[in-house]
């Protein structure tokens, strides 16, 4: 049982750092063709990145670790 409870806290954490890197590491930061004289073309920020990284779509491996973990953590309660 504790053993259920441990892997269930790791999984649910694992899900969670999985969705926090893939949402850094989307994508390049910098735009590699930004003239020198465009001060705007030098920041870190991407110009479009919009919310989609905040999407289903993007983190469905995270969220699917992270469900396995909660599903692990609750199956003592429910076991007798």
């Amino acid at each position: 049982m504790a053993t259920t409870t441990l892997i269930g806290a790791l999984l649910v954490a694992a899900g969670l750092i999985y969705m926090a890197l893939a949402a850094i590491f989307r994508g390049r930061m910098t735009d590699p063709h930004a003239s020198a004289n465009d001060p705007a073309g030098r920041t870190l920020e991407p110009r479009r990145r919009g919310m989609g990284f905040l999407g289903l779509k993007a983190n469905w491996p995270g969220l699917l670790i992270a469900a396995i973990g909660v599903i692990l953590l609750l199956a003592p309660a429910f076991s007798g």
